[in-house]
C-alpha cells in the first residue's frame, strides 16, 4: 500500500482503492439519520464534493460515537488514533467510513494534523474537561470543528490562508450554536461547556449550577452571548465562502444559514435551551436553501480578517499540503522510470526503421 501522505489530490471516481459503492452509501445513510442541517446543505454540492463530504463526516460522526458508545475510557481515544495510522498507512480497518475516509486522504492529500487535532478535541470530551475562558471554549471548538471546516476546504480544492481561516471561523460558530442549543442536555450530561468566567462574571458559580441547573436570566444572559459570538463568527465566515468553487457556495451559504436559524430558534425562547432544544423545521430548511442559491451569488469577499489563534495551526497544515504536487513514492518513481524506458525504446526502433528505410532508397 502507498504512503497517502505523498500521493496526488487530484479527484478520481470514488470507487476502487480502499472504498467500495457500498461502503459510500453506508456513509451517506449515516449522515442522512445523523446530521440532517449538513444532509439538507449538502444536496447543493455538485456530486464530485458531496461524495467525499459524505465520507469525512461519516467518519467524524463514528468518531465521536465511539467516544459516546465507549464512554470516558482511555481506550475509545487510542482505538481512534489507531484507526487513523490505520488509514494513512494505507491499511484502514474494515469499517466503510474508514475504507471511505482513507480514500479522501488519499486523494486530496489531507495533511495528518487536522483529523489528529479532531481527536484530541474528542479526548477533552473524554477527560470531561471545563472551559474557563471563551479562548479555552475556542480551542476545543477549533478541533471538534473547524478542523472539519479545513477538510472540507481541502476537498473543495482550496488551499488559501484567508479562506481556510475562514473556513475555521464557520465551524467554530457552528458548535458554539450547538453549545448554546444544547446547554439542557450537557447538563444532564453533567457537562458544563458553557465559559467559567462568563457565569461568574454574572453571578452563577459552575458547580452549584450544575448540581441544580436553572434556567434563570443570568443563565440566558451567557447562552445570549455565546450566540452573538457565533453570529459575528457566521457573517466573517462569509468573506471566506466567496473563495470557494462557484458550485461549492451555495451549500455551504446553506449550511452557515440553517445553523445560524438555530441560534434564531434558541433566541425565540428567551434563550432557555435547559428547558427546549431548538430545532429548525423542514419548511424552514428548505426555504434557506432557496435562499442560499441566491445570497451565493451576490456574496462577496470582504475585508481580510485575521485567523482565529487557536486555528493558526490548523491553517498553515492545509495551506502547506496545496503548495504544488509532492514527490513521487517508490511506486511512482518505478512506473514513471519504466514509461520513460519504454517510450524512448520506442523512439529509437522509430528512429532505426527510418534511418533504415532512408538508406535502403538510397542504395536503390
Amino acid at each position: 500500500m502507498p504512503d497517502i501522505s505523498l500521493t496526488s489530490h487530484s479527484f478520481v471516481p470514488m470507487t476502487g482503492r480502499f472504498a467500495s459503492a457500498g461502503d459510500h452509501a453506508v456513509c451517506r445513510a449515516m449522515i442522512e439519520t445523523g446530521s440532517r442541517s449538513f444532509f439538507a446543505a449538502s444536496k447543493l454540492l455538485p456530486k464530485k464534493v458531496m461524495e467525499p463530504s459524505f465520507a469525512l463526516y461519516s467518519f467524524c460522526r463514528l468518531a465521536d460515537d465511539t467516544v459516546d458508545v465507549i464512554g470516558g475510557r482511555g481506550n475509545a481515544i487510542r482505538q481512534l488514533r489507531s484507526r487513523l495510522d490505520r488509514i494513512y498507512a494505507g491499511n484502514p480497518m474494515a469499517l466503510a467510513p474508514d475504507r471511505a475516509f482513507a480514500d479522501v486522504v488519499y486523494r486530496y492529500r489531507l495533511p495528518k494534523v487536522l483529523p489528529e487535532a479532531l481527536i484530541e478535541g474528542l479526548e477533552w470530551d473524554v477527560e470531561e474537561r471545563d472551559y474557563e475562558t471563551i479562548d479555552d471554549l475556542c480551542d476545543y471548538c477549533v478541533r471538534v470543528a473547524g478542523t472539519v471546516g479545513a477538510m472540507m476546504s481541502c476537498i473543495m480544492g482550496v488551499h488559501d490562508p484567508q479562506a481556510l481561516a475562514r473556513a475555521c471561523d464557520l465551524g467554530v460558530a457552528m458548535q458554539l450554536t450547538n453549545i448554546a442549543r444544547d446547554v439542557g442536555e450537557d447538563a444532564r450530561a453533567g457537562r458544563l461547556y458553557l465559559p467559567k468566567a462568563w457565569l461568574r462574571e454574572v453571578g452563577i458559580d459552575p458547580q452549584l449550577w450544575l448540581a441544580s441547573p436553572q434556567a434563570d436570566p443570568a443563565l440566558r444572559s451567557v447562552v445570549r452571548r455565546i450566540l452573538d459570538l457565533a453570529d459575528r463568527l457566521y457573517r466573517r465566515a462569509e468573506g471566506g465562502i466567496a473563495e470557494l468553487p462557484a458550485g461549492c457556495r451555495p451549500a455551504i451559504m446553506a449550511a452557515r444559514l440553517i445553523y445560524a436559524e438555530i441560534g434564531n430558534e434558541v433566541r425565540g425562547a428567551d434563550c432557555d435551551s435547559l428547558n427546549r432544544r431548538a430545532f429548525v423545521r423542514t419548511s424552514r430548511k428548505v426555504a434557506l436553501l432557496a435562499r442560499s442559491l441566491l445570497r451565493s451569488v451576490w456574496i462577496d469577499g470582504g475585508r481580510l480578517a485575521p485567523c482565529l489563534p487557536q486555528a493558526v495551526y490548523l491553517v498553515e497544515a492545509a495551506v502547506e499540503a496545496g503548495q504544488g504536487r509532492p514527490g513521487r513514492d517508490w511506486d511512482e518513481q518505478f512506473a514513471w522510470v519504466v514509461d520513460l524506458f519504454t517510450r524512448l525504446e520506442e523512439r529509437d526502433r522509430t528512429q532505426r526503421g527510418a534511418s533504415e528505410k532512408v538508406l535502403a532508397m538510397s542504395n536503390a
